[in-house]
């Protein structure tokens, strides 16, 4: 965790209160962020004239999803009818709200354990993130799984531990933040969003592999030979797992070698 944590402002010998406060503001960013990108790329959208959801847009559907979120669930809770929540209100309720509260927490409690609070912060905003995303995917039918089932069930697991190591740094003394170390962080960023730009025009095996030796990079003791290795069956058994074991419609092979 010491590599891939960072230093808040104000450091060690700041007073609690202050390193609390500049730690509910992150967070509390953190909670607004996926709002944020979408509004940037809808300002990008209109610099290179893509179709799209305009800026203004994008905020209003957000700050409506944020207002209209609680009275929708607490409606649908008291049996006035279910009708299907958007995707706005699906990220309010699943990723943005469980955010803000750990934000006022951060803020009231007493960090013992920085590092291990922060870090599990951090498990736990990947794992909202990652449940909001397959929230449209199907889960698991009877006896048989969707493919919403693994990326959920893995989603509330990472949710689980981070909780548990977030509590760790309130119940326990523990070290402070260490400083950032980026390589890491970097080329795992870049080898997702290389998957993202690259799996419909290259397929999943190009991507996947490209993807997998670009986050390699994010350590200087990678042996090529075996990440290599490890590569190629890793895509083999993606390429097995998600068109055939669970079904998903992703292409495997680069659109001009397939007729």
């Amino acid at each position: 965790m010491a590599d891939t944590t960072g230093h808040l402002p104000g450091g060690a010998a700041a007073a609690p209160s202050a390193r609390n406060l500049t730690g509910a503001w992150i967070i509390l960013l953190l909670a607004v962020a996926p709002q944020l990108i979408e509004i940037l790329i809808a300002l990008a959208g209109l610099i290179v004239q893509t179709s799209g959801r305009t800026p203004s847009q994008v905020l209003s559907a957000h700050g409506a999803a944020l207002v209209q979120a609680i009275p929708t669930l607490a409606r649908q809770a008291a049996g006035e009818g279910r009708t299907a929540l958007s995707s706005d209100v699906l990220l309010a309720v699943i990723y943005t709200y469980p955010l803000l509260a750990v934000a006022l927490f951060t803020w009231l409690v007493r960090i013992r354990a920085p590092q291990d609070y922060y870090g599990g912060i951090a498990l736990m905003a990947i794992a909202l993130f990652a449940l909001w995303a397959s929230s449209d995917l199907q889960g698991m039918r009877g006896f048989s799984f969707g493919p919403g089932t693994a990326p959920r069930m893995l989603g509330v697991l990472l949710l689980g531990l981070g909780a548990v190591v977030a509590a760790t740094g309130v119940i326990a003394d523990g070290a402070e933040i260490a400083p950032y170390h980026w390589r890491g962080p970097l080329f795992v960023t870049l080898a997702i969003l290389t998957f993202a730009v690259a799996i419909r025009p290259l397929g999943l095996v190009v991507a996947g592999l490209a993807s997998f030796l670009i986050s390699a990079l994010g350590t200087s003791e990678t042996r090529w030979g075996e990440t290599l290795v490890v590569g190629i069956a890793l895509t083999i058994g993606c390429a097995l797992l998600f068109p055939y074991v669970l079904g998903l419609p992703m292409p495997l092979f680069p659109r001009f070698l397939v007729p």
